[in-house]
């Protein structure tokens, strides 16, 4: 029974390592051998973890987790699949429960870091990336990661100095680098420019390039925000949401509004925009608290926000009268 035994170890490895559907017949093998041990259960269940059969992997895993031998990389195995399956709190106590027995292990540390996160936890989170961090310091995934959640924190300042901690891996990583111009743009440090630019030479992304060309027109750079906003508007999707078409019309309209008020380009932009869809009169609104923007191009903003504001009336009005003519005509041949 040994040899057997050992036969649907090697089988289950094997279907982790090719991927196949061979874990299915060391199912049918192990349901009829009493001698499976703790290492064959916990391979089986991994190979069905591997195939994304969690069901099964969990049945398993769970027999593997009732004996000593691999209780701990079983435990952390099902809150894994607990966690694929958003069930949340299920997973956080299997990873917490690993760590009763290892508070160093760094796997199941991460794990349920990750988990705080999903229930909205992020300063335990944060609390456990410290840990994490205390162990592996070499790490720049984990620092990124714990950067990260320092910034969705709205903690720039730390977040900044952990990116900073990792020079080499910085400028080698894009999403390292966006999110440390982010970091450096939500405290108004000019040096997220540059950042930006290392970011967009690395890979060109429409969204990224518009936040650039944000930032360049709060900086008074107009002539580049300009040419980032039509770059921009000339690469972007037509499906694009964040930003849509219409709203970076209407960003290149309120750059030239702002920053050459004797020239009408801004206004025949502004009325482009809104022709195309833009109907955003809040926006609208602000450009009329702008002192760069001149007293006649305020009357040309107020005369479009009037006409916006008109157009869901003038349909309601007209939707009335179609109403009243079918009514009449109906009327007229009863």
């Amino acid at each position: 029974m040994k040899w057997f035994s050992s036969k649907v170890l090697c089988l289950a490895q094997k279907a982790r390592s090719t991927g196949t559907l061979l874990a299915l017949l060391v199912l049918c093998s192990a349901c009829v051998t009493p001698a499976t041990s703790a290492e064959e259960y916990f391979a089986i269940g991994m190979a069905y973890f591997d195939m994304g059969k969690y069901t099964e992997a969990e049945q398993w895993l769970n027999r593997a987790a009732t004996i000593d031998k691999t209780k701990t990389a079983s435990e952390y195995n099902l809150g894994r699949i607990a966690f694929e399956n958003k069930r949340y709190t299920e997973a956080l106590r299997r990873f917490e429960r690993v760590l009763a027995k290892d508070s160093k292990n760094v796997m199941a540390l991460k794990a349920a870091a990750y988990t705080y996160i999903r229930l909205g936890n992020f300063d335990k989170a944060e609390s456990i990336y410290r840990q994490v961090l205390t162990l592996v310091p070499e790490s720049a995934d984990d620092g990124y990661n714990h950067a990260l959640l320092l910034y969705n924190m709205e903690n720039y300042e730390e977040s900044e100095a952990i990116l900073g901690s990792y020079p080499h891996a910085l400028f080698e990583n894009s999403d390292t680098i966006l999110l440390y111009a982010r970091v450096q743009k939500a405290q108004h440090k000019p040096e997220a420019v540059n950042m930006y630019e290392r970011y967009l030479e690395m890979k060109s992304d429409p969204a990224v390039r518009y936040e650039f060309a944000l930032i360049l027109e709060e900086g008074g750079f107009f002539a580049r925000a300009l040419e980032e906003y039509r770059n921009t508007l000339k690469d972007l999707p037509n499906t694009s949401e964040n930003p849509t078409k219409t709203g970076l019309r209407f960003s290149i309209a309120r750059l030239l509004l702002i920053a050459d008020s004797g020239s009408e380009e801004g206004i025949s932009e502004l009325e482009g925009a809104v022709q195309d869809g833009f109907k955003d009169t809040a926006e609208l609104e602000k450009l009329l608290e702008e002192r760069a923007i001149s007293d006649a191009h305020k009357a040309d903003i107020r005369r479009i926000i009037d006409s916006i504001n008109k157009k869901p009336e003038q349909s309601s009005t007209e939707e009335t009268q179609e109403r009243q003519t079918l009514d009449e005509e109906e009327a007229t041949k009863t």
